[in-house]
């Protein structure tokens, strides 16, 4: 039977009740794993940069963690301007907003913010009535950049001559960040 062959008051008076519901569920269940997403203070990584972590407080940021990796994450070390010299970038959230801050050099003058985004966005179902956050950062290099570039297509990279910070929508999809001649690149790739 077409879908166009159903008279449209069945398919209304069909359709009401599960509507009707399931927003205020599934509501209710983003509520409740926004609320229950586990975020670190800065002093829990004790490898940041003493400096790092006392910024990181005055902003307010806690560190969120994605759900399928139980060793603390979301601080990265890497060499995301040019090659020797180390950098750190932290997932901040504050009041349910994460960004990834560069911290140049290890110092805590002048980090750059990039990729600010609600965290409801990176949360999704893990198992049934099960919801849990999904965003986790990484250090990429020129092979991972390519090799996905090629794979997916996307924005050309620029000439890869550092690291990258890799954006994860954990088994959804990702945007790697590379900085080049001053300029962020947003690189696209899917999972």
């Amino acid at each position: 039977m077409k879908l166009e062959a159903i008279p449209l008051a069945v398919l209304s008076l069909t359709m009401t009740p599960i509507l009707g519901q399931q927003p205020v569920d599934y509501n209710r269940l983003i509520d409740d794993a926004e609320r229950r997403t586990l975020r670190l203070p800065p002093k829990a990584f004790p490898e940041l940069p003493s400096d790092v972590v006392r910024e990181l407080q005055r902003r307010g940021c806690t560190i969120p963690q994605e759900v399928f990796t139980k060793k603390p994450h979301n601080i990265i070390q890497g060499q995301f301007a040019r090659p020797g010299q180390t950098d750190w970038a932290v997932l901040c959230s504050v009041n349910g907003v994460s960004s990834i801050f560069v911290f140049w050099n290890g110092s805590d003058k002048n980090p750059t913010e990039i990729a600010k985004m609600e965290d409801r966005i990176f949360l999704r179902e893990i198992t049934a009535n099960i919801i849990g956050f999904s965003r986790r950062i990484s250090v990429v290099g020129e092979d991972f950049i390519m090799r996905h570039y090629k794979a997916y297509g996307g924005s050309k990279p620029p000439r890869i001559e550092h690291q990258g910070i890799d954006d994860d929508f954990v088994e959804k999809a990702s945007v790697t960040w590379y900085l080049y001649a001053g300029k962020w690149f947003k690189l696209i790739r899917a999972d």
